[in-house]
Parts: structure tokens; sequence; C-alpha cells
């Protein structure tokens, strides 16, 4: 009987010993990947320049045809939120850990990986176009990675007056003579050196819901986010015309300016998505 009770005891233990062992193997924190998508509509972005046989050319609403040879913008502040309404920010403060330049000549910029992000169920990812107010400089001390990244010869992505960091920049042509298309958003300030005050905000902030909940533990969810290029010019705020005054960043104002961010970013308000949806969700 004795040696019964002492079987028994030892596989009680055992059993709670392989449980607490499984336990313990289990991830507390995983990697997620965030995999950005350019497209006109439906088709992927291919760039060229202005006599090119194989780039990707999209009609506007307008009825301009028109195809990109640069495509860049900065995606920042990102924030990941539970199926509890629970928001889990990464790295929002700190630009050389959670901010990057997707650059569309680049494959490698499309897929960014998110890393220690808590275990769990994720039903909505919010994140900015372009950086917010706070961050918005030119401070390499600080950030020094991404101040080489956004700062780069082939990325340029510093305006030339260094008080901060261009959140968009498309470089193109545009109707049937290839005319130049060149459109650079970002936030503008007012005043003199030394006492710059805020002008144009560009910066937008994009909610976007999962169709699907992103489930991180034992495996790396993939999220792929469209950018829909097509809404630049044909966007759900405003429908643009390319012009002499609006085509080129020597000419066109801050007003001009903020009808394509408000159309690739959305206005705030009635749009928090812009060109940006989720298509797939991968766990």
């Amino acid at each position: 009987m004795k040696t019964l009770k002492n079987y028994l005891l030892l596989s009680v233990c055992a059993l709670a010993v392989t449980a607490c062992s499984k336990n313990d193997d289990a991830p507390v924190a995983n990697n997620i990947t965030l995999h950005f998508h350019n497209t006109f509509k439906d088709k992927t972005i291919v760039l060229g320049d202005a006599t090119s046989s194989t780039a990707t050319k999209n009609t506007s609403a307008e009825g301009q045809v028109h195809h990109f040879s640069e495509l860049k913008y900065v995606i920042s502040n990102i924030r990941l939120v539970k199926v509890d309404g629970n928001e889990i920010p990464y790295n929002i403060n700190d630009l050389d850990k959670g901010a990057t330049v997707i650059n569309h000549a680049k494959p490698q910029t499309l897929d960014y990986v998110l890393t220690n992000i808590p275990v769990g169920e994720y039903k909505q990812i919010k994140f900015g176009l372009g950086v917010k107010p706070e961050l918005n400089t030119l401070d390499q001390v600080r950030f020094p990675k991404f101040y080489g990244e956004a700062g780069a010869n082939d990325t340029k992505m510093h305006w030339e007056w260094g008080t901060g960091y261009r959140f968009g920049k498309i470089e193109g042509f545009y109707d049937t003579d290839d005319k130049e298309l060149s459109i650079h958003t970002g936030s503008t300030v007012e005043g003199e050196e030394g006492a710059y005050t805020q002008g144009v905000d560009a910066y937008r902030e994009i909610t976007l819901t999962l169709p699907n909940k992103a489930v991180i533990g034992s495996n790396v969810p993939k999220i792929t986010i469209k950018a829909d290029f097509d809404k630049l010019l044909s966007g759900k705020t405003n429908t643009i015309e390319l012009g002499a005054g609006n085509a080129t960043p020597s000419v066109h104002t801050a007003a001009n300016m903020v009808l394509f961010v408000d159309n690739l970013g959305g206005n705030g308000s009635s749009d928090i998505a812009g060109m940006f949806s989720v298509e797939s969700v991968q766990n």
C-alpha cells in the first residue's frame, strides 16, 4: 500500500513539474512585423523615371496620369491596442527605437519589426504619419540613428532650413508630357531663426482596426498595412488637380501642401485612416 501511495505521489509531482516547466517556457513577450504595401489602388507600385515603360501608372479622379520615381514616408509613435482597450506604446518618445523611414526603393525598409511586445490579443494599431511636434527637431545627438536614416544622401528627409523632418517625399511625373511631380510634406515654422513658432502641423495620427486579432505568443504575427497612393490626388477629403501652382515644393504654399497631407494621413476628424488600411493579419 505504501508503495502505491509513493507511486501516486511521484506521479503527481511529475505532472506538477511538467506543468511548471511548460509554464516557464511560455513567452511573456514576442515580436510583431509591420509590412507596408505601397500601391495605386490594388496594384503594387513600381518606380521609374520619366521614360520608364515598367513604372506603375495611375489615373486620378481628374483624369491625370502619373507615376513615381521616388517614394518615402516616416512612421512613428506606434501603439498596439489589446482587445480590452489597453494601449501598448512602442518607444513612442525615442525616434531611434520607435520610428522608421519607409523607402519604396529599398525593400528591406518595407518590413518594420516591433520587438518585446507583451503577449496577448490585439485589435487595433495606431501610428503617426510623420513626427509628432515635440520630437520634430533635427537632433543628431539625441537620435543619431534616425537622424542618419532620414538624412542619408539617398533619402534626404531633412528640411533644408534644418528645423525638422520631411514626413513624406514623392517625386515623379504627370500628364502625357511627363511634367515634374514633386510633393514634399512636413510641418512648417513661422518667424525668424532663433524665434520660430509652429506653422502648419502636418503630423497625422492613424487608427486602423484589424480584420482579425493579432495574437502574440509563441508565434510572431505579421500585419500588412496597405498605403494606397491613389489617394494622393483622389482622397477622401480632397480631389486635387496638379498644375503649375501645386506640383512642386518650390511653388506650392503650405495651404496647398495640407491638401495632400489630409489625403495621405486623414484630416484628423472625419478621416483617421487616410491612405492606410490593414490588408491582412497573419498569426
